[in-house]
């Protein structure tokens, strides 16, 4: 059951065991998670939970089980790490940890799939196409118009993303989005408000935290502007118009189980600027968790530190088969 209401929820440090924190790992991301994992590893330490850094890049997966870890916060960004294959493998050593599952980390990294389902739930998100080829990029934006947006299908913090304002655009563009990623994606550019929504589960379920207004540079919320710069501004509370956040809320909420989700998660929104529809973009199932990141930028607005916010998502670690938590 889903619950908006905004509460700081204790978590005793001594009952979640031996901890991983995943971080750094494969992805073009590597660089992001062990911002994010450094800060999550020493938030952890500093509540007297038993924490320890674990870089699957340097170390096999097996030594989780073989160290005895109880249970892993998952740092990892992108590929290896938020799609699924991570999830699995804790699956089978029977490890529970943090976010959405298998399936539900599987298709959220694929932003086709993820499309595909929410429109089939009636959730609004900006048209798109498939594209295998220049030729394709050039029709897909006669048939999106300008400026369009390609980019990987199966990547994230805006690598390899273009914001596409001429067709002669379109062949660079598709040429840096394949070069991620062999399934490239097309998508019509919502002009408007940009938003982003935090859902965060507890033991008294799930809740949509404070909406996040980001005003990026020349509206250019690109990787640098996200996470090392510090022009871009972010604004909470948000400043929409009355009865907006809560819709952005609601909807938000609906994307996370639309996909199957757990755990916790961040959806990120365009609002029309002359219609105030929202758009649902993208949902992220390991947000990042740096000195830039929006999930804990929305909770320090209602009173939850950075180091409650760790040990919360903490907490909430799970495994799908939940029967089979330690082998016998």
């Amino acid at each position: 059951m889903s619950d908006t209401s905004q509460k700081n929820v204790k978590v005793d440090p001594a009952t979640m065991g031996k901890v991983a924190v995943l971080m750094g790992g494969r992805s073009a991301e590597r660089e992001v998670s062990l911002m994010s994992g450094n800060g999550v590893l020493a938030a952890l330490v500093s509540q007297g939970v038993d924490a320890h850094a674990f870089d699957p890049a340097n170390r096999e997966l097996s030594d989780l089980k073989a160290d005895g870890f109880d249970r892993c916060f998952i740092a990892l960004h992108g590929r290896w790490g938020e799609d699924g294959t991570v999830q699995g493998a804790l699956e089978l050593m029977g490890i529970p940890y943090t976010g959405p599952g298998v399936l539900a980390s599987s298709l959220a990294m694929d932003k086709l799939m993820t499309k595909r389902i929410w429109l089939s739930e009636g959730l609004a998100t900006p048209a798109w196409r498939k594209v295998e080829s220049v030729p394709q990029t050039r029709k897909a934006f006669e048939a999106l118009g300008k400026p369009m947006i390609v980019k990987p299908v199966r990547e994230g913090s805006t690598i390899g993303l273009t914001k596409v304002m001429d067709v002669s655009q379109c062949e660079t563009a598709y040429q840096l989005a394949a070069s991620q990623d062999p399934l490239v994606m097309c998508e019509q550019f919502i002009s408007g408000d940009e938003v982003t929504c935090p859902i965060l589960a507890s033991a008294d379920g799930v809740r949509a935290m404070p909406v996040i207004r980001i005003v990026a540079p020349d509206g250019n919320y690109d990787y640098q502007n996200k996470y090392f710069k510090n022009d871009t501004q972010y604004f909470v509370p948000c400043g929409l118009p009355e009865g907006e956040e809560s819709q952005i809320q609601k909807l938000a909420l609906q994307a996370f189980e639309a996909l199957g989700c757990r755990g916790w998660a961040r959806v990120d929104v365009m609002i029309d600027a002359r219609s105030r529809k929202p758009w649902l973009l993208e949902i992220n199932t390991a947000p990042g968790m740096t000195t830039h990141s929006l999930v804990p930028m929305s909770a320090a607005a209602v009173g939850i530190s950075y180091e409650a916010l760790c040990l919360q998502v903490l907490a909430s670690a799970s495994l799908d088969n939940l029967g089979k938590k330690k082998e016998r």
